[in-house]
């Protein structure tokens, strides 16, 4: 198997763990400081290899940017404090190839600064979208030009046994009974079954093209609740999976993540380790956060007033 990102993963580990950086405390709601496991806002490249990028959270996991590099950071902010962000994009539709613009970072045996997620109670992640061109995409891995991804990629946390793929929270684009949906999905045991939260609204509404929204997903795998909020507002939406998919019925309790290092993170689409591409978004994103426990309500609605 090609490993083409293992210099970058390394970079990124020496990075992170040399100078960990601090959270911009500017645009994060103060009480959200003491989760912020990883935080994005595309303004800080590492200092001597621009296409990987600062983690402004606690645990100093610094982000590839995936075939695109520097050229990925553009001018367009998506509030009034924020002057870049980041752009994600299909480059050669009709080609299977391993060139779109996407970011992340894999490791097979585990990212251990996203150790905070390994046994974790909770989760959350937000932040800012705006659809940038066609989405979802043309399946550049199918010989039908008429063929479309079934997901558009947002954001994840890989599980602990990713194939680049698997998650173990995710704020993604999927089919739902034939439907493309907005969802919060995660995986509580590696290996295991999935539970998705679907909203109910079209997708197309929520994430109009051109517009910057505010996204944020909310993981309790204790008590098995997610949330999915647009604007610092709730959505109303749906269990997909009947059941107990997370396992959650019966001893041991409380009921936690799979305990091990989650192999990474993906972003824009899926395979952070670029074999293959899968699930491409054209859009941007900024000030992309990743937290080891549920943000309240009050707190999405805070935060999102705090960076408009």
């Amino acid at each position: 198997m090609r490993r083409p990102l293992v210099l970058g993963v390394a970079l990124a580990f020496c990075a992170g763990l040399a100078a960990p950086a601090q959270a911009t405390f500017g645009t994060v709601l103060p009480t959200l400081h003491r989760n912020l496991v990883a935080y994005y806002d595309f303004e800080h490249p590492v200092r001597g290899n621009a296409a990987l990028e600062q983690d402004r959270g606690r645990s100093g996991t610094a982000l590839s940017l995936i075939n695109g590099g520097a050229a990925m950071r553009v001018r367009d902010g998506a509030f009034r404090r924020s002057r870049t962000s980041l752009q994600l994009k299909q480059i050669n539709p009709a080609t299977a190839g391993n060139d779109d613009w996407k970011a992340g970072l894999y490791s097979e045996t585990g990212v251990p600064t996203l150790r905070p997620f390994n046994g974790a109670r909770q989760a959350s992640i937000m932040g800012w979208v705006k659809m940038t061109g066609q989405n979802p995409a043309p399946n550049s891995n199918s010989a039908n030009p008429d063929d479309l991804y079934g997901a558009i990629g947002l954001a994840g946390v890989l599980s602990g046994d990713s194939n680049g793929h698997a998650v173990r929270a995710l704020l993604e684009l999927i089919q739902v009974d034939g439907e493309l949906k907005l969802v919060a999905l995660a995986r509580r045991v590696d290996g295991g079954d999935s539970q998705t939260f679907a909203a109910a609204e079209d997708w197309k509404k929520l994430l109009p093209d051109g517009e910057w929204v505010f996204l944020a997903a909310t993981f309790d795998f204790d008590t098995g609740s997610m949330a999915l909020y647009r604007n610092g507002k709730p959505l109303t939406g749906r269990y997909v999976v009947a059941g107990d998919p997370w396992k959650l019925e019966g001893e041991p309790e409380p009921d936690l993540a799979s305990a091990t290092d989650p192999r990474g993170i993906k972003i824009g689409g899926s395979y952070p380790q670029n074999t293959r591409e899968g699930n491409a978004c054209n859009c941007r994103m900024d000030s992309l956060m990743f937290l080891d426990r549920a943000v309240r309500p009050w707190e999405v609605a805070a935060q999102h007033r705090f960076t408009r």
